[in-house]
Parts: structure tokens; sequence; C-alpha cells
């Protein structure tokens, strides 16, 4: 019998990459989604990918009933967490929101978990957590002090996740750092596809590129950095999901533990140069306008990977041509996302 592994947000840009790793490795999907931020359309493309339709739950991870339901329907290994709120500007002028979604969702998710027994997670953590160590090579034993709203819900959760694990015996519980996660799967049949105007680099790229925004603005253009524009570390979205595959199978192979990694690949990419990358893999301009820093951002990081690498056994395998060859076929194939 497949282990089924529940999936919080398992609809959306990385949880439904993760739903493809997760198959190719022998796993079986369970998502657990309320669409306010994904479409379903996004697991139908995982079955084309796989030949496997993933189980689908819509419900939202605040909803405690519902949670307590899907834990009753079957056996359940172990839970992914991707279910959230995840822009850094939108963040510091709706603070209450991501506290209200964010804390509140990985709350009631802890909880049923605890209810049902099951004590194997992995957690969507971030960078942000960081803030402003005046380093640019990050590593998991820096001092955490983020600098915006979405950033210290994550840090909250990691400490919740942290009591939790001291508390009680038997939790076994990844907190995975990510830094950006880029690109899209190589059949170009899912990708990221933010509502509205993306708050992210890579899809405003790409709808630039592909026609669908005029012009791209880049926060920033005086960071202490070689170019001007701010430098981070773009990791591929599916050497990400194979991150998460790595981590659970580590999990579930060893004693009870709490694990705190970076996934990214240990370099760092400026804006300026990430938009180049991508005028090459689609032989389009990308016009652009140097705007204000963004309240919250910082002028460079990127990760040190070696724990990851120690632990697991992972690396990532994908370059910033890769990824912006992935991206331009995502968007060129879906130039209005998922919806047409």
């Amino acid at each position: 019998m497949q282990p089924v592994v529940l999936i919080t947000g398992g609809a959306g840009y990385v949880g439904s990459h993760a739903c493809v790793a997760l198959i190719e490795s022998g796993y079986l999907p369970l998502v657990l989604d309320n669409f306010s931020n994904s479409s379903v359309e996004s697991l139908r493309r995982v079955a084309r990918i796989t030949g496997v339709q993933p189980q689908l739950v819509e419900a939202d991870v605040r909803d405690a009933s519902a949670l307590d339901s899907v834990f009753r329907s079957g056996p359940i290994h172990a839970v992914m967490h991707f279910a959230g709120l995840k822009a850094v500007g939108e963040s510091t002028v709706q603070p209450l929101r991501y506290y209200a979604h964010n804390l509140a969702g990985t709350l009631a998710l802890a909880k049923a978990m605890q209810r049902a027994g099951v004590r194997n997670l992995v957690f969507s953590s971030s960078a942000t957590v960081y803030g402003e160590p005046g380093i640019e090579q990050l590593h998991e034993d820096l001092r955490c002090d983020p600098v915006n709203p979405y950033g210290r819900t994550k840090w909250m959760i990691e400490q919740m996740l942290a009591d939790l694990a001291a508390s009680e015996p038997g939790w076994r519980i990844a907190r995975l750092r990510y830094f950006n996660p880029v690109g899209a799967h190589a059949s170009g049949l899912i990708g990221e596809d933010p509502r509205g105007v993306p708050n992210n680099l890579m899809p405003y790229v790409s709808q630039v590129a592909v026609g669908r925004l005029d012009r791209l603005r880049v926060f920033g253009g005086d960071w202490p950095t070689p170019d001007g524009t701010g430098v981070r570390d773009y990791i591929h979205v599916m050497d990400l999901a194979d991150g998460h595959v790595a981590t659970l199978r580590h999990l579930l192979a060893t004693p009870p533990q709490l694990l705190t990694l970076n996934l990214g690949t240990g370099r760092g990419t400026s804006v300026l140069e990430m938009i180049r990358a991508f005028e090459r893999a689609s032989g389009r301009a990308v016009p652009y306008d140097v705007v204000d820093r963004r309240p919250g951002d910082i002028a460079a990081c990127w990760a040190d990977a070696t724990r990851a690498a120690h632990v697991l056994g992972w690396r990532t395998q994908r370059g910033i041509d890769d990824l912006c060859r992935d991206a331009w076929r995502w968007q060129q194939a879906n130039p209005r996302g998922y919806g047409g």
C-alpha cells in the first residue's frame, strides 16, 4: 500500500510540484486546499504528468472539523504543510491577515495531527526568518530576527513547532527554510500562476515577456550589490520539491527529531542577471523600470545549503538557465495561467 501524505495547499505553486515529486517517489498525495490562491486545474495537470490523480479535500486548513474528518478517512503517514499567505510586501500592509492565516492555520493543523496521532510533519518555512543578519550567506544557526510580518509568522510557527516537539515524544518535524522558488515543471503543464499582479520576480518577468504585463518593476537600483539590484538565491521549484521528498524519507527513517534546513542553491543572482537570463531563454526583451525599494526587503542573501547536503544527500540539480527555460515554457503554453 502506498504511504499517504497529506499536503495542505497542495494545489498551489510549490505544493503541486511536490505532488509530482511524491507520486514519482511512490507516495500518494492527499491534497487539502481552499483554492484562495490556487486552481483545481493544477491537480488535473499533475494527473496528466504522473498518471495518478491526487485525492482532494476542498477545505480551509483552519477548519478543525474538516481536518479531523481528513485524518479519520484513512491512515496518513505524514503531512507537508504549504498552506498560507506568502507575499512580503502585502504582509506589511495586511499584517493581521497574515497572522490569522499562517499562525492560526498551522495551530489548527498541529492540533488535528495531535488528536489523530500523526507525528510526521514537513513545514514550509522561509529564509525571511533570518531578517538582516549582516552577512549574505545564511546558515541555519544564525540568530533569527525577521523584518516583516510574513517572516515573523514563519518564525513564530518555527518556535511553536519547536515547543511542540520538546513537549511530546514521537514528533518528527522538519522546518524547511526556502530561499526563492522559481521555474516550472519541464512539461510546461504546471507552474506559478499568481492571482492579480505578481508579487514575485519570476512570474512578473515571464508575464512581461509573454505580453500579459507591459513592464517589469525592479524594486531598488541602489542596493549595495554589484549592479545595484537585489541579490537572491533562486531555486528551481522541482529541486525544491525533490528536497521535500528527501526530507520526508529522512524523517520516516530516523528517530524523532526537530530538523531545520535551508533549501537553496548556495549561489546569489541579481535581479538584472535574472532578467538577462530570461531574455536568453525566451528570445524576447523584458522592459523594466527601476522603482523605490519595497518595505521589508533586504539587499542580498543566499543559502548555505551544506547541512541539507550532509543530512539528506540532497543538492540542487538545475541552474538559472534551466529555471528560466522551464518558466518560459510554462508561460508560453499558458499565457493566462490555468485560466487559459
